[in-house]
């Protein structure tokens, strides 16, 4: 009998296969909590021309619609692939506890999904990176900074 862990990967490697046979890309990602799946997805960037539709940020959309709330703490991710610095940012944002993958980012690397620039280009300051950047107006931009900080009913995330 598999353990949970291997099942909970099983299903997420059953999504990337199933998102390659229709038109997406080769990642699947499944969130579990309390030893139940809340959310799962795979990759459709293609699908939906959507850059962003990265499997780990489908299923935590979902998750977070299920549930009901933006933190996803006590939550556990599997995904079929070491998320790439999108990805693994969002996983931060929501809180997940706890990240299992099955291929390593060499191995994503090694059939086109090379992430390494985009490390490269964070450790950057912005005016070096190859998006061409400008900040101005930051004196006009910080009011609504201002405004968060003294709002007194917030939600802080």
């Amino acid at each position: 009998m598999k353990q949970p862990e291997e099942k909970y990967m099983q299903r997420a490697i059953e999504l990337a296969r199933q998102s390659v046979e229709k038109g997406g890309g080769p990642f699947g990602a499944v969130i579990v909590k309390n030893g139940e799946i809340i959310a799962e997805d795979s990759n459709s960037v293609t699908l939906d021309n959507d850059p962003t539709a990265h499997a780990e940020v489908n299923a935590i959309r979902k998750a977070c619609k299920s549930l009901g709330t933006f933190d996803l703490s006590g939550c556990e991710i599997y995904s079929s692939c070491e998320p790439c610095p999108m990805c693994l940012s969002a996983l931060y944002w929501a809180h997940i506890d706890r990240l299992y993958y099955g291929c390593d980012k060499q191995d994503a690397k090694n059939i086109g999904f090379d992430d390494s620039f985009i490390y490269e280009q964070i450790e950057l300051k912005p005016r070096f990176r190859s998006l061409i950047s400008k900040q101005f107006m930051q004196n006009e931009a910080i009011s609504a900074f201002e405004m968060w900080e003294q709002k007194e009913d917030k939600t802080e995330y």
